[in-house]
Formats: C-alpha cells, structure tokens, sequence
C-alpha cells in the first residue's frame, strides 16, 4: 500500500507538471491552459452522460428481479474515471477518459474482475477495514477522544454523552 502511496502522491503531480511544462513549451501557456480546460469540461459532460446511462442499466436490472452487479463496477470505474478527470493533468485525464469510453472501460472491468476474482480464490481479503476505537469507557458509554464518536447504543436519548475531555498532553 505504501508504494502506491508514493506514487499517487509524489510521482503522479510531478509527472504531470513535466507533461504540462512540455505541453505549454510546444503550443503555449495559455493554449495548455485552454486544453486542460476543454478535456476537464468534456469529461464532466461524459461523465454525466456514461453515469446516468449507467444508472438507468442498474434500474432495469433491478425492475427485473437481478442485481446490477457489472453496472455498479461500471459505476465505481466512472466515478473513479471522473475524479481523476478533476485533477489537473495530462496523464491523469488520459486515465480518467479511458475509464469514461465503454471499449476500454470494459477491458479494464475485465482486468479487475479477474484480480478479484484470484484475491478471493486464494482466501485473501479484497479489502480490509481496520477499527480501532481506543476510546475510554463513562458510565457505559464509550467515547473515542481521536474522532468525538459515540457508541449510541449504551445511552439514553435522555441522557446524552458528553463530550470528550481533553486529558493533560492536549
């Protein structure tokens, strides 16, 4: 997870600053600018269009009895694929069309349902979520200081939680 860490988070801007650089020394700053500009609002209006498709998909799999399952994992790739067409860059609106246009949407539909698919075979968790409350207990009521959450099962609407306190090292 840490490699891709860094690569989302190092490698990733300063490849995109090297393409925008290259990009602006060929056909200009504000032409670069403009660019960036037509893809990011392309790809809003194809993300809307593919996800309202999408969804209209999902509810006629459910109006007849079925779950949408490959609709949903066409929704996440372009929620996905939208996200990555908010970020500015060259290389990142690449990605993000890809997962817009169907043909290359559903090969990597493919490629990702068979990585599942073998992470599930072999026993291993697709993904795993982690909860730690680390929070004190009050009179049956437990309150985690990192987050302010309460477990709202152990009080009565008659008797709120109180807030956490801080403790000396705050």
């Amino acid at each position: 997870m840490f490699p891709l860490l860094i690569l989302l988070f190092i490698v990733t801007p300063i490849v995109e600053l090297y393409l925008i650089v290259q990009v602006a020394g060929e056909v200009g700053v504000l032409n670069t600018i403009a660019l960036l500009f037509l893809v990011s609002v392309v790809g809003a209006w194809l993300v809307r269009r593919e996800g309202l498709g999408i969804l209209r998909k999902a509810q006629e799999e459910m109006a007849q009895g079925r779950v949408p399952g490959r609709q949903l994992v066409d929704g996440l790739l372009v929620l996905f694929g939208g996200a990555l067409m908010l970020t500015p860059g060259f290389a990142t609106d690449a990605l993000g069309l890809s997962l817009l246009f169907p043909p290359t949407r559903a090969l990597l539909r493919a490629v990702a349902s068979r990585w599942f698919g073998r992470r599930m075979a072999n026993g291993q968790p697709t993904m795993t979520w982690r909860f730690h409350p680390g929070g004190v207990a009050d009179e049956g009521r437990t309150v985690s200081p990192e987050f302010g959450t309460i477990n709202v099962e152990s009080w009565r609407d008659d008797d709120p939680p109180s807030p956490p306190e801080l403790g000396e090292n705050a």
